[in-house]
């Protein structure tokens, strides 16, 4: 049974330990579950950072939803991080409603996320628990800029991009976990919102996206859809909301659209055991081990969204640095909501919904992780 009111799952991965970082910065007591309680112990003193000031425990647990209730109990959050979602999030998400725990992840995989509405989002709202996925750069920046530009009336259609400029080497920065979920979206349906349903995008769709904070456009991809079709889909205000993602100054965008149609020419009619071969040796030849930390003089962000009305056009952009870093910042700003007992949702609902999209680039500005602007178009 955990100690502390806040669980953070997948302690031993790189997200685990940034959550664990700003939790110690607001000095919020933290309970660590990972499988091995040992090298836990020893990852974490390498990476996060004031750990000697923290107060925290470590508890092991296998991945299985008995155990996970067990190591879950007496705590108010969980703040997820063991992917890919798809092959493993629905395990940890009925172990958090079960051990009575609003359930926060960092997620954008729209299957997975998908698959927890439909089966547990009513759930959590009948127990007055808040189950938020994707609450992480990629997507709340993002939605946060689709909320701005929603604030202009008549809005009720949005385009967003997410673009990232890193390390030009493919792969590079990106997690074990984030590149195996990467490539676990070409198993799966990738949708965008029309006209309040949800369309699957074609299998060879890409975009070219220009904006006025990078000279030249950005390859995009629909990046299995995204989360905000989802958050948008039950929104009044919206009817429509297709999302890319593109990567500036780097290859990695277009290897990934090769390899996404080469499945669809020789991978989709495998039998699932050969899929996951071959989606181990793309995992293994692009992140063989934990990146390093973030700089700002290198990662940088730019997340973009256009709204359009009948007569209305507006233009939201955050700018941001540090992604993981800034997930990290997201999720703890979160937890400070939901251990006050502030959400504005329970049920199913994004962190904006939830706490307010002013709230979190409050928090992110206040820490020299974002800024924001809006223009009429």
């Amino acid at each position: 049974m955990a100690k502390h009111s806040v669980v953070v799952y997948g302690a031993s991965g790189y997200t685990g330990m940034l959550i664990m970082d700003w939790l110690i910065d607001q000095n919020i007591p933290f309970t660590a579950v990972a499988r091995n309680a040992k090298r836990t112990q020893e990852m974490m003193a390498q990476r996060v950072v004031r750990l000697e000031s923290a107060t925290y425990e470590i508890v092991e647990a296998t991945h299985d939803v008995e155990s996970l209730v067990r190591a879950f109990k007496g705590a108010k959050v969980v703040c997820n991080t063991v992917g890919p979602f798809v092959n493993f999030g629905l395990t940890t998400v009925e172990a958090t409603l079960q051990a009575g725990c609003h359930y926060l992840d960092t997620t954008g995989e729209q299957s997975f996320i998908r698959a927890a509405r439909d089966r547990f989002g009513e759930q959590f709202r009948q127990a007055g628990l808040l189950l938020a996925p994707s609450t992480a750069y990629m997507y709340s920046f993002a939605e946060i800029a689709a909320e701005l530009a929603l604030e202009t009336p008549g809005v009720d259609a949005l385009e967003t991009a997410t673009l990232c400029r890193g390390p030009r080497d493919a792969g590079s920065g990106v997690t074990v976990g984030s590149t195996a979920s990467i490539f676990e979206i070409f198993r799966h349906e990738a949708c965008y919102l029309w006209e309040k349903k949800l369309v699957p995008h074609a299998a060879n769709a890409s975009y070219t996206v220009a904006t006025p904070e990078l000279l030249q456009p950005v390859f995009t991809l629909p990046w299995g859809g995204t989360s905000l079709p989802i958050f948008f889909q039950n929104d009044s205000r919206v009817n429509s909301c297709i999302s890319s993602v593109g990567f500036y100054d780097n290859e990695v965008m277009k290897f990934v659209h090769a390899v996404g149609q080469k499945w669809e020419s020789e991978y989709k009619n495998l039998t699932t055991e050969e899929q996951d071969q071959v989606v181990k040796g793309l995992v293994d030849s692009t992140t063989p081990s934990m990146p390093p930390r973030e700089r700002t003089t290198l990662t940088r962000t730019v997340d973009t969204a256009i709204g359009r009305g009948q007569l209305a056009a507006v233009r939201a952009t955050v700018r941001g640095v540090t992604p993981y870093i800034s997930t990290g910042a997201l999720q703890t700003a979160a937890v400070m909501k939901l251990l006050d007992g502030e959400t504005a949702k329970v049920g199913f609902a994004s962190a904006c919904k939830a706490f307010g999209h002013r709230y979190l680039l409050g928090f992110l500005e206040q820490r020299g992780l974002a800024s924001a602007s809006v223009t009429a178009l």
